[in-house]
């Protein structure tokens, strides 16, 4: 399970005041933490921070950077700004994300080749996200076939079907599934497969009870890896052990520990 800590975004109101404030020591406590917790990588997002975003995204990858090597996974839909953030990047960075647009695609497919960067790529068109799995599908063999003209190794490639939350799309966890499944077959090798898992809580009232539950059914339907919070113990475990029940891991009595140990 390839784990993207979530909470380096100016969403938060801790990480926006360490933004706007320029509080190294608030930011790199939070990617401090993600990593102790078992993240594989930190997602770099400026949200509602004051500023220039170009700035801010730059002081924020700069400031991660200074306490680990682990990838940055840059999160931002403007074009200059990932440019710029990718160049300062100090090990292979991923992007996040394109849309699943020809226009959007032609943009952040060869930008990933130039920089040796992973791509996160949205089965999102200019219609938003799309209501079945059939249209999942179709949007996901597109950014397939775009990676491969660019020369995109597949294996670099992640597809996110993107979940929406459960409480104004009941119907969109099980569409979600059943294009992972779908998806899996596309190529040889596969692209691989992530989600931004909270989305599916969103504004829910168990939230973490509701994101456990569903990252467990999304890897046994394919799911590699999700943008989520590693701070949340109960949600960590519930990952490793679909994926020990899934003959992903080797069982020993302290898989758990076994796992983040090898992190």
């Amino acid at each position: 399970m390839f784990v993207i800590g979530e909470r380096i975004n100016g969403m938060f109101g801790d990480v926006k005041r360490g933004i706007e404030n320029r509080d190294k020591s608030i930011v790199q406590q939070v990617a401090r933490r993600q990593i102790e917790c078992g993240a594989d990588a930190l997602d770099i997002n400026v949200g509602t921070a004051r500023g220039k975003a170009m700035e801010n995204m730059l002081w924020l990858v700069e400031c991660v950077q200074e306490v680990t090597d682990v990838p940055l996974c840059i999160d931002t839909t403007k074009y200059d700004v990932m440019a710029e953030a990718l160049k300062a990047c100090e090990c292979p960075p991923i992007i996040n994300s394109s849309k699943s647009t020809e226009e959007q695609l032609d943009s952040f497919v060869p930008l990933a080749v130039e920089n040796s960067a992973q791509l996160i790529a949205l089965t999102i068109d200019k219609s938003g996200v799309p209501s079945d799995a059939d249209s999942r599908v179709a949007m996901g063999a597109t950014i397939v076939t775009k990676a491969m003209e660019y020369g995109l190794d597949v294996t670099d490639l992640y597809i996110d079907p993107v979940i929406l939350p459960v409480n104004v799309a009941p119907k969109q966890p099980v569409a979600v599934m059943e294009t992972l499944r779908q998806l899996k077959v596309l190529s040889d090798p596969p692209p691989k497969f992530i989600l931004g898992l909270s989305n599916v809580s969103q504004s829910c009232k168990l939230r973490s009870l509701i994101n456990s539950t569903y990252l467990v059914m999304a890897i046994s339907a394919g799911l590699d890896g999700a943008i989520m919070d590693p701070t949340d113990r109960e949600l960590m475990e519930a990952g490793i052990t679909a994926e020990l029940l899934m003959e992903k891991q080797i069982y020993c009595d302290d898989y758990i520990a076994a796992y983040l140990g090898n992190r």
